[in-house]
């Protein structure tokens, strides 16, 4: 059973905002968005900082692997000038500084472990324990549908997280769905697929809900694609488009 909202703003913002930034989770919750997508990545001392791409320059002023600087190294480049002037010097933010802005104003994560080359498991496993100490209450207490879902390419990273804390649910991301799906999600204990929803078709949907699994699209930009993936079962999908997607899934 999917537990959690139904659409959610990609990276933060979608792309009316510097992706994985505090500027960016600001965006969606102004747009009525109470749910995102955000990476996280290991920094060279092992903090979760939001980050998508393993080296900087697209989003990050710099160059040269995230792995190679300190999480306070990080929090001082500039994440934002790439998107505007507005933004202009907006910091890394660190997953934890992420996590208690969305507390803080009520937004559900759906969190991706994003590991550099060769951090796999290590990334997994900082992002879980980090998550599980700060979501102690909720655990204790049974509360899933306010817990984040952890999602990643990696299963390695996926496992380790797992190891780290079971009492999280996570899920596999594929580009499309394999035809080994059901094997691969068992073995990891994962809830849910995330798929591309370009790469996705009905008879696929309906497979992963008919064994109980959730499934998730993304980066899905349109209302009419909404509606057509909510017709075949999807449960929910992010979107960059949060200026055209309603963030309610009742007004599609």
């Amino acid at each position: 059973m999917w537990l959690y909202p139904r659409i959610a703003a990609h990276r933060g913002g979608g792309k009316l905002a510097p992706e994985n930034t505090l500027a960016a989770l600001r965006c969606g919750l102004a747009h009525g968005y109470h749910a995102v997508e955000i990476d996280a990545m290991l920094s060279g001392d092992g903090v979760p900082v939001l980050m998508h791409d393993p080296v900087l320059g697209r989003t990050v002023a710099g160059r040269g692997p995230v792995a190679a600087l300190s999480a306070a190294q990080l929090g001082a480049l500039d994440a934002g000038s790439w998107f505007g002037p507005a933004f202009a010097g907006e910091p890394v933010p660190t997953l934890e500084q992420a996590i208690l802005f969305c507390r803080e104003s009520g937004i559900w994560m759906n969190i991706e472990i994003k590991p550099s080359p060769g951090a796999d498991a290590a990334t997994g496993r900082a992002v879980a324990e980090l998550v599980h100490a700060l979501f102690a209450k909720e655990l204790e207490q049974g509360a899933h549908a306010a817990l984040p879902l952890l999602s990643s390419f990696s299963a390695e990273a996926l496992a380790a997280a797992g190891d780290a804390a079971p009492g999280l649910a996570r899920a596999l991301l594929v580009t499309s769905v394999p035809a080994d799906w059901l094997a691969r999600l068992r073995m990891l204990g994962a809830s849910a697929l995330h798929v591309d929803h370009a790469r996705l078709t009905e008879r696929r949907a309906q497979a992963v809900k008919e064994h109980g699994f959730g499934l998730f699209c993304y980066t899905v930009n349109s209302v009419k694609r909404a509606r057509e993936l909510l017709a075949w079962g999807v449960d929910a999908f992010c979107t960059d488009r949060i200026d055209l997607v309603p963030a309610d899934v009742d007004k599609l």
